[in-house]
């Protein structure tokens, strides 16, 4: 079966999570993905756990790519690059604005060899504006934007949320997403494009909610205080007795008289608008005084949007998962030994290698002109 990128050349000089992310999709979905790495690879071949050789973590993110190491202030090293850009499809770069100026390989010098080359550069705050040249992480992007202002937790312990949602979020799937646009458009009209990936501008879009209630209304969001952010009782974490957790998600009227049946909530407090707070209150002491496998048993087969918070081990294990064949594509290392791979956002008609373990490259393997 012919994947959709097959015969798309990419050339990844990214590294770490946004970038390789985005490059791991487009490899997944039958792209030739290059990984342009300096001497010595890149930083995240030495993260802990290792996994064989090298680190989990990279091999996750690179299954399926090619290494080929070059050292880009040589001129010899650039030369070697040269054939590669004349005939490459797409260019990922997460330098800092003007690191790739510097080393001659901006998007105007590249596009004068390739004009049909999509150059993707994905930043934090973007290649324009009074922000471009900050460092940053993830935490930050989600600090700056007013993410993580909406449910950070108690004052006295913040919460540091658990997912990297502007690296992946906000920067790897825009990259994908306006890659597939550019080269669709390409198609049209023989024209590349230079896009340029903000990763905090692309969180905007995760408050709409908050944004438009702002906008609107004039009802500026609170640490944990609305809707969908813990400040209604249709709208959260209520522990169990045996310290794990119930996820209430009961928002819909249907949804909401059907849990409040189940947990035996008092005819008082089902309508919340009357005491929002001494509802969650009521609903919290019910939660709390039976286990985690009382509620499981009492939620099932009834339509209120309950669950019980499962750990990632859980998760993994989960015979729906498994039916939906997250887990059936495989990730080798150099010794041979496997793993279920990475779920990718791609559907499976449009995977390439179905059922192939594939590793991640060693330095400077398999890419032309060697390492």
């Amino acid at each position: 079966m012919t994947a959709p990128l097959d015969g798309i050349l990419v050339l990844d000089f990214s590294t770490l999570l946004p970038g390789p992310m985005a490059t791991l999709m487009l490899a997944e979905a039958g792209a030739e993905v290059i990984k342009i790495e300096r001497p010595g690879g890149e930083e995240m071949r030495r993260y802990v756990p290792k996994w064989g050789r090298e680190s989990v973590n990279f091999a996750m993110l690179n299954r399926g790519k090619k290494s080929l190491v070059l050292d880009l202030k040589q001129d010899a090293d650039k030369a070697r690059l040269g054939p590669l850009l004349e005939r490459a499809d797409v260019l990922v770069e997460q330098f800092r604005p003007g690191v790739m100026a510097r080393l001659g390989l901006d998007p105007e010098t590249v596009r004068k060899i390739n004009p049909g080359i999509v150059y993707c550069s994905i930043t934090g705050f973007g290649q324009s504006g009074p922000k471009r040249d900050i460092a940053a992480h993830d935490l930050n992007y989600i600090g700056e934007t007013g993410v993580l202002s909406l449910s950070m937790g108690p004052g006295e312990r913040p919460v540091v949320p658990p997912v990297l949602m502007a690296d992946i979020a906000a920067g790897s799937y825009p990259a994908v997403l306006n890659i597939l646009l550019a080269l669709r458009e390409r198609d049209r009209t023989g024209e590349g494009a230079t896009l340029d990936i903000a990763m905090a501008d692309n969180l905007f879009p995760f408050m709409f909610w908050a944004v438009g209630n702002a906008q609107a209304a004039g009802q500026w969001p609170e640490n944990g205080g609305d809707l969908v952010t813990g400040g209604s009782p249709r709208y959260r974490l209520y522990p169990t007795a045996d310290g794990k957790v119930l996820a209430a998600a009961p928002l819909e009227q249907q949804f909401w008289d059907a849990f409040a049946e189940v947990i035996g909530l008092p005819g008082k407090w089902r309508d919340d608008s009357v005491d929002p707070d001494g509802t969650a209150a009521a609903a919290a002491a019910l939660i709390a005084a039976r286990p985690a496998a009382y509620w499981e048993e009492r939620v099932r087969g009834v339509d209120c949007c309950c669950s019980i918070v499962r750990s990632l081990e859980e998760a993994l294990a989960d015979p729906h998962f498994r039916e939906r064949g997250l887990f059936l594509e495989r990730l080798a290392n150099e010794a041979g030994e496997e793993m279920p791979a990475l779920p990718m956002p791609i559907v499976r008609a449009f995977r390439a290698g179905l059922g192939e373990a594939r590793r991640a490259p060693g330095l400077g393997e398999d890419a032309p002109g060697g390492g």
